[in-house]
C-alpha cells in the first residue's frame, strides 16, 4: 500500500510522455531545451520547498499510501516526482494549447508553415 501513491505518480508521468510523444509537444521536440527547462523547474520548486520546510511552513503529511522515504527533513520521496509531474503538465499543456491554436488558424487559412499537429503526422499544415 505504501507505494500506491508513487505508482500513481509515475503513472501519470507516463501518460504524459505518451501525449508529448503522440503530439511532439516538449521532449519530442527539442528534448535539450526540454530538459533544462524541466530541470530548471525543478529546482525551482524544490528550492521553494525547502524554503517552506526551513519556515516551518511546510510539513510532511503521514498518510500509509506513501513510502516513508525521506531525501531530506519533511521531504517526501514522492514530493520529488509530483514536482516533476507539475512541471511537466505544465508544458505539456501548453504545448497542447499551441497546438489547439495553431489546428485553429490553419483551418481558418491564416496559418502557414508546420503546425505541432503536422510535425507530429510527419507533414505540413495544409
Amino acid at each position: 500500500m505504501g507505494f500506491a501513491y508513487l505508482a500513481a505518480l509515475l503513472g501519470a508521468l507516463g501518460c504524459m510522455a505518451l501525449l508529448d510523444r503522440r503530439w511532439k509537444l516538449f521532449f519530442w521536440h527539442r528534448p535539450g531545451r526540454a530538459a533544462l527547462t524541466l530541470a530548471l523547474g525543478l529546482a525551482f520548486f524544490v528550492t521553494w520547498d525547502l524554503f517552506g520546510i526551513g519556515l516551518d511552513i511546510f510539513y510532511r503529511g503521514e498518510t500509509p499510501f506513501m513510502l516513508g522515504v525521506e531525501v531530506a527533513p519533511e521531504l517526501p520521496l514522492e514530493e520529488l516526482f509530483f514536482l516533476t509531474f507539475l512541471c511537466y503538465l505544465t508544458v505539456v499543456l501548453y504545448g497542447l494549447c499551441a497546438v489547439a491554436l495553431e489546428t485553429l488558424r490553419s483551418r481558418r487559412g491564416s496559418g502557414s508553415g508546420t503546425t505541432a499537429a503536422g510535425r507530429a503526422a510527419g507533414g505540413q499544415a495544409p
